[in-house]
């Protein structure tokens, strides 16, 4: 049973005379505590999949700052591996995958990934058992389309260049290869998500980081329509769990995409205005949206926009965070600044 959190109450709708806080990535690399951590795993996957290293990563910010809520540490890129295709990651230089496996072998795949990736369900059960009652704890996904941009990224590449370029491109020349490797990536996820909600996770985030440049009628097909079915899949297999989309990059198409998937709440990128915010805010509560730039630089500047999230947002159902990822040159002194100014 979830715990009564502020962070829960504010996705449930709840105006708080503060906004409950956490940031993406907030168990990484700006941490001295985590790099040490990390140096004692052979490498980024089994780092991942190693219960005892990740809940440690996972509590290691919950420890030294007052973030109301905390995210599971794992990988988006884990569900490709459930679905047979080879996972690494290359120091310096990221992800790298596979060749795509044949997709009715991955369709047959596809429900067994909350049972494949059961240790980050241990680690989460782990994590849920250390956290204080009134912390929330997150589980998450990569959204479809942003974890078929990583699959695709070998195939795709022979007809498009550039960073995501090649999968979109894929996405036109291809479109019932797309779409069946997005149903079956729904599949997967929802699955996956479930297991993560019944280890302990008090909400769930989709992760949709690629959703920038999209034209309409794409981010129709790519995004909105694989969220709508996850979420209505998730649904069918008895998850109540409340769920953050976050469709990064996502322009002024994140209007539509707050009115028609039906997540609980929304997360909002580092571009999107605050008008913008405050007009979501009318049909559901929003998350976001505090640039990692900004945190990096700090100073009065950081305490300025702080102040002006608050004045236009705190009137509403709102988690502040960041519009992307905490980077790793962040000073600990900048995230102890923000968050003394987010309090109060």
């Amino acid at each position: 049973m979830a715990h009564q959190t502020d962070f829960l109450r504010a996705l449930a709708g709840e105006t708080q005379r503060r906004p409950p806080v956490w940031f993406m990535r907030q168990a990484g690399r700006y941490l001295p505590e985590y790099r040490a951590l990390r140096a004692q795993a052979p490498d980024f996957i089994a780092f991942c999949l190693n219960p005892e290293m990740a809940a440690e990563a996972t509590l290691q910010p919950m420890r030294r700052f007052a973030f109301d809520a905390s995210i599971v540490f794992a990988d988006i890129l884990l569900i490709p591996r459930a679905l047979g295709q080879d996972v690494w990651f290359e120091a310096g230089e990221g992800p790298r995958l596979g060749v795509l496996p044949d997709l009715a072998h991955m369709r047959d795949l596809a429900p067994g990934a909350g049972a494949a990736l059961s240790l980050v369900g241990e680690t989460l059960t782990r994590v849920r058992a250390a956290l204080p009652a009134d912390k929330a704890l997150i589980g998450f996904c990569g959204a479809p389309w942003t974890v078929a941009t990583y699959m695709l990224d070998g195939v795709a590449r022979t007809i498009g260049k550039g960073e995501r370029a090649h999968a979109r491109t894929y996405a036109y020349a291809d479109p019932d290869g797309v779409d069946a490797l997005l149903a079956i990536l729904v599949e997967a996820s929802a699955w996956y998500l479930k297991m993560q909600a019944d280890a302990g996770a008090d909400a769930l985030q989709i992760f949709e980081s690629w959703a920038e440049g999209l034209p309409d009628d794409l981010f129709e097909r790519l995004v909105v329509n694989p969220h709508q079915m996850l979420l209505a899949r998730l649904r069918e297999l008895g998850v109540t769990t409340p769920v953050i989309g976050f469709p990064r990059g996502s322009a002024a198409l994140v209007e539509d995409y707050a009115a028609r998937v039906q997540v609980e709440a929304v997360g909002l990128d580092t571009a999107c205005p605050l008008a913008v915010g405050r007009r979501l805010q009318r049909q559901k509560p929003i998350q976001g949206a505090l640039d990692p730039l900004l945190l990096r630089a700090g100073g009065s500047a950081l305490d300025r926009r702080i102040d002006q999230m608050l004045d236009a947002w705190g009137d509403g159902p709102w988690v502040f965070n960041l519009g992307h990822g905490i980077l790793p040159e962040v000073p600990i002194a900048h995230v102890e600044q923000a968050l003394k100014r987010i309090k109060g």
